[in-house]
């Protein structure tokens, strides 16, 4: 059976005028943006939920905030997502790589637990 979930964003459907729904692997992605993407302390209700990888952009690229990136990223994954995905690798892009000063690049590694399927998501933040 193929599992669903609700579209994020949160949106009706045109067709059916109920809530949309995704693919079970898309949904799961949806959620590691929102998790990488949202900033501690930006929901009201939940403050401690997110990654703040945004921040990270105004920093110095070195190695040192590739390390910095790849611990928060895992941790907050690692946090947030637990029971739906395992995380095999983190790896950031380094400067050379992007050739954008301005620009950040991860790229999760990470098994489904529901399915055990490997997949593979980059996040870019401009």
């Amino acid at each position: 059976m193929i599992r669903h979930d609700y579209a994020f964003p949160f949106r009706i459907d045109a067709a059916s005028h109920q809530a949309a729904q995704s693919r079970y692997e898309a949904h799961v992605e949806q959620m590691i943006r929102q998790v990488l993407l949202t900033s501690p302390g930006e929901r009201v209700n939940l403050p401690e939920f997110g990654c703040g990888l945004r921040q990270l952009l105004f920093a110095p690229h070195s190695e040192a905030l590739d390390a910095t990136t790849k611990i928060i990223v895992l941790q907050a994954l690692n946090r947030w997502l637990a029971g739906q995905i395992e995380v095999k690798t983190v790896k950031v892009a380094s400067l050379e790589e992007t050739g954008d000063p301005a620009q950040l690049s991860v790229l999760i590694e990470y098994v489904l637990i529901e399915t055990m399927a490997n997949k593979r998501m980059e996040v870019r933040i401009l």
